[in-house]
């Protein structure tokens, strides 16, 4: 083989090796990107959702909001109608699939008038015999009212840890914006409860009192 064919074969060798790591390096840019895309898509979609209703999904207000928005609604043509008008407001309670926990409403339904906050609670309880922690995630039908369901206090807007076999009473304040629509005169908020994928805990020994026990022994000897 002449000198001129194995430089010629070494060069494109060194170019198809070339080609190679370019496609290599573009296809991880691809793949680094895809993953970034899809791990911003979830707070984004659920800022979408609380802003718009989309999905269900309810919204988050302050108290001195709340009340700035009845008061303005009062004041207007329509706030003898607003004083008299009633919703009934249906609560459930769904443990997600392979969830360990016991979770319902304490009310079933409440009557409520648009403007007016009221407080409602949801009781969960840690079947399983170690610390968990647990997360919930609200809905409201139909679709038309999620948007104009504020909460001002709600347990899911944390994580909640539970010791082992313990339970709690969780609560909700909520009020419904005065400019929900008119056809709308029930309205289901549900929570779906299920098992958080961050379960570090704040405190391992205050939701384990038998660790706290072990550890206060070995110190005492």
């Amino acid at each position: 083989m002449s000198s001129e064919t194995t430089t010629s074969v070494k060069s494109n060798g060194a170019d198809l090796r070339k080609r190679h790591l370019m496609v290599s390096a573009r296809m991880l840019m691809l793949a680094v990107g895809m993953f970034g895309f899809g791990y911003l898509m979830v707070p984004l979609y659920e800022v979408i959702c609380e802003v718009t209703g989309l999905n269900g999904k309810t919204g988050r207000i302050s108290v001195a909001e709340s009340e700035a928005r009845l008061n303005e609604s009062l004041q207007g043509a329509d706030g003898k109608f607003l004083a008299d008008r009633e919703i009934t407001v249906e609560f459930v309670g769904i443990v997600s699939a392979g969830g360990n926990w016991k979770f319902t409403p304490n009310d079933r339904e409440m009557k409520v008038k648009p403007g007016q906050q009221y407080l409602t609670s949801y009781y969960a309880e840690n079947l399983s015999s170690i610390p968990v922690v647990g997360q919930a995630s609200p809905s409201v039908s139909p679709s038309a009212a999620a948007r104009y369901f504020n909460k001002t206090e709600c347990f899911c807007f944390t994580r909640q840890e539970f010791e082992a076999k313990g339970s709690r009473d969780m609560p909700v304040t909520f009020v419904i914006d005065p400019d929900v629509p008119i056809n709308v005169d029930r309205v289901t908020l549900s929570y779906t409860f299920f098992k958080s994928a961050d379960q570090t805990l704040s405190s391992v020994d205050a939701l384990n009192p038998q660790i706290s026990a072990s550890v206060a022994a070995i110190t005492t000897y």
